[in-house]
């Protein structure tokens, strides 16, 4: 080979193996998703598992979600999801879930998730059941499917059709990262950070997407109102 062609060649394959180096990186860059939700819900949903199949169950058990403002003595110029519901089954489950876009397709991630929330629950307080601030757990996962309450014909009840664990077990889907408990000794509310101690590896389906969710999986019979704040949710190829 000649000189100019075997400069040539060189310098092409810097110049490949340059490109290469700045897609891996490109690639491995991670995805910061965050949500405040000062104005509207910015596309999350919520949804309810672990209670009976009755008539007028969900009035029964006042399941609520909305979008809302944080209670007093909290910033009521910030905006945040509202959910509540009053836990007559000993085990109510209260979820809100958010699809991610823009992703690779068929291709794992590592998800981590970082929530703050509202509580007004005291720690160390005694409840029906359970304490309502440390027997009301937070989990947060991912999965590649939406995360949906569907009905257990065998039960009766209805479940989550993906593995959450239960209360303040992890399940392959979805992890505890803590309680409900507002570090003090008083009722009132008060804002709360908690976070995924570990990424949470997440296959996406063929479009790209994937789904994360935050909840409360709960010990304690009567009612817990939680009002997030602001969710951050990291998307990192590993």
């Amino acid at each position: 080979m000649n000189r100019p062609l075997l400069a040539t060649a060189l310098l092409s394959a810097v110049l490949f193996g340059a490109c290469q180096t700045d897609d891996d990186s490109a690639s491995s860059e991670p995805k910061v998703f965050n949500f405040n939700f000062q104005a509207d819900t910015q596309g999350w949903t919520s949804g309810f598992a672990d209670y009976p199949n009755e008539p007028n169950v969900e009035e029964f058990y006042d399941l609520e979600f909305s979008h809302s403002v944080l209670p007093s003595p909290l910033n009521q110029g910030d905006g945040a999801l509202r959910q509540s519901g009053d836990n007559h089954s000993d085990d109510l489950f209260m979820f809100v879930k958010k699809k991610i876009t823009g992703l690779n397709p068929n291709t794992s991630y590592d998800i981590t998730l970082e929530v703050e929330f509202a509580t007004n629950a005291a720690s160390g307080a005694v409840g029906v059941g359970g304490a309502p601030g440390e027997s009301v757990y937070i989990k947060a996962g991912a999965t590649a499917i939406e995360p949906l309450s569907v009905l257990n014909v065998s039960e009766n009840h209805f479940r989550i059709n993906i593995d959450k664990g239960n209360q303040s077990q992890d399940g392959i889907d979805m992890a505890l990262i803590g309680d409900f408990s507002n570090g003090t000794s008083q009722f009132i509310y008060v804002l709360k950070e908690l976070r995924t101690t570990d990424p949470i590896r997440v296959k996406t389906n063929p479009l790209g997407e994937c789904w994360v969710i935050i909840g409360t999986d709960s010990g304690f019979e009567s009612t817990t109102t939680i009002y997030y704040n602001r969710i951050e949710v990291t998307v990192t190829q590993p």
